[in-house]
């Protein structure tokens, strides 16, 4: 399908791309890699009036080191993320995560902000920052804030991020050493996952389990009393809602879990023990 008309501007700078939000208010989408937005706008489920493209500032990606932390520019690619060595070495989880996102094309396109800030419960990054109990930091005309990652989704692809800000950054705790995992179940490498599980130390993502991304705090809670690990698995469905689809029931997501939840903890001991 063709997408309704729409404005479009293209963004030089960040206060540029700010400066248009506010004139355009809830009228205006940002345009970073368009692999989420579009396919959107052409089944006429998202139709912006003014489309900011923002895809040029190049000042917001980066990869780099700061204290105990890691610091991504939210415009860097999923290709850079996935082969980039500080992440490799210090946040293996995202790095390996980011290399199976879609196919090369998505990954040389889409953006690691644009992933998060769209929200998507189907999504893999979401996950992936719970489990690594990253920060998002989000830039609007009253300056910057600091958002957890457990409070920025809220709900069915909403965000904390208000209709004037941008997500500038993701920061994320270094975990050298620490046990981790990744897990999802596709019927195809480019499809959305079934179910996906992160892993990074004791916290555990979930992908595609509810309305939005989310932590499997039942499994969390099981560890934290000392279950083993396919006692804590078997609680990796409580409390979520995943969708009942044709070939994909929500029964069947629930049972998916619990199996991809053992794997990915013991997976995830394994590596710490290396």
């Amino acid at each position: 399908m063709i997408p309704a008309a729409f404005t479009y501007k293209k963004a030089s700078s960040v206060e540029e791309a700010l400066d248009l939000l506010s004139e355009h208010g809830d009228d205006a989408k940002l345009l970073a890699g368009g692999h989420s937005l579009l396919p959107l706008m052409k089944l006429r489920l998202a139709a912006p009036e003014v489309l900011i493209d923002i895809t040029g500032l190049r000042d917001l990606s980066y990869v780099r080191a700061e204290g105990s932390e890691l610091r991504i520019g939210a415009l860097t690619r999923h290709h850079d993320v996935a082969n980039d060595p500080l992440l490799a070495e210090h946040a293996p989880l995202l790095a390996h995560a980011a290399s199976t996102v879609g196919d090369p094309q998505v990954r040389h396109r889409g953006t690691i902000g644009g992933a998060l800030a769209h929200g998507d419960a189907a999504s893999d990054l979401p996950a992936v920052v719970l489990a690594l109990d990253a920060t998002l930091v989000a830039q609007g005309p009253n300056g910057t804030r600091e958002i957890p990652a457990e409070e920025f989704f809220e709900g069915f692809f909403e965000t904390a991020l208000e209709e004037d800000e941008i997500l500038t950054e993701i920061r994320i705790p270094e975990a050298t050493g620490a046990g981790w995992d990744f897990q999802k179940f596709t019927k195809r490498a480019i499809d959305w996952a079934i179910v996906g599980v992160a892993v990074a130390g004791s916290r555990v993502g979930l992908v595609n389990m509810g309305p939005k991304p989310m932590r499997a705090s039942g499994v969390e809670e099981a560890l934290a009393a000392g279950a083993s690990f396919a006692e804590a698995a078997e609680r990796a469905a409580e409390g979520t809602s995943p969708p009942d689809q044709p070939g994909a029931s929500a029964e069947y997501r629930q049972h998916l879990v619990k199996v991809l939840v053992r794997r990915a903890l013991e997976n995830a001991h394994a590596r710490r023990a290396e």
